[in-house]
């Protein structure tokens, strides 16, 4: 089947599932981007109006789509916590989290103690 990497048979129905709204997400963000710039460019105010309606739609699905796969998809979670609503620089989020066990930043610690 066409959008798989490994054969479709080999997975199981939960992972299908997640590709299915990995797939989703991505064609619900395509069509954001879409609306978008139909909005930035259209010069007439009511059709521009429900473009943008539409382009906010399409957010409420991928937004939809993204608390299916935080509920889901191991590891969605933890990301989402760390980096949705903050403030400041979004890579300092992820250097700041260097010590955490949850974070999967490349400097977390692996409970190995110091090497050099």
């Amino acid at each position: 089947m066409a959008g798989y990497f490994e054969p479709y048979d080999a997975l199981d129905d939960k992972t299908r599932e997640i590709s299915r709204a990995i797939s989703s997400l991505r064609e619900e963000l395509e069509a954001v981007d879409y609306y978008n710039q139909r909005v930035a460019t259209s010069t007439d105010p009511q059709l521009r109006s429900i473009m943008a309606h539409n382009r906010d739609e399409e957010i409420e699905h991928a937004c939809m789509t993204i608390e299916w796969l935080r509920r889901n998809m191991d590891k969605w979670d933890d990301e989402l916590k760390d980096y949705l609503f903050t403030e400041g620089d979004i890579t300092a989020l992820e250097e700041g989290s260097a010590g955490s066990e949850t974070s999967g930043s490349a400097g977390s610690s692996l409970g190995l103690g110091k090497l050099g």
